[in-house]
């Protein structure tokens, strides 16, 4: 009994991380263009994972893409800026995005 109340601890304490990033998705707007596993105006968060696994600097890319917009790369919508953002919260939210499988 005591293991499977430490196990659902531990289960929900990693789950934390990945709810915290997701609200701060929801708080920034990127919920309107982007899904965790499907194209919505955007690539999927998943997508957007699997194109930069391999990439060792892939984090700094994104993180300025997240802040100064772009076009191109997934097609010709553009991502607008999102100067008003924290850096902080981009780079939380980058880290979460590349962390999707």
């Amino acid at each position: 009994m005591k293991q499977a109340v430490l196990f659902l601890a531990l289960s929900a304490a990693a789950a934390l991380p990945a709810y915290a990033q997701e609200e701060l998705a929801k708080k920034h707007n990127c919920l309107a263009c982007h899904t965790t596993d499907k194209k919505l105006v955007g690539p999927s968060y998943k997508e957007v994972a699997a194109k930069y696994r391999s990439d060792p600097g892939a984090e700094a890319k994104l993180v300025d893409k997240v802040k100064k917009g772009g076009q191109g790369v997934w097609g010709q919508v553009p991502m607008p800026p999102n100067s008003q953002v924290p850096d902080a919260d981009i780079k939380a939210l980058v880290k979460w995005i590349l962390s999707q499988k």
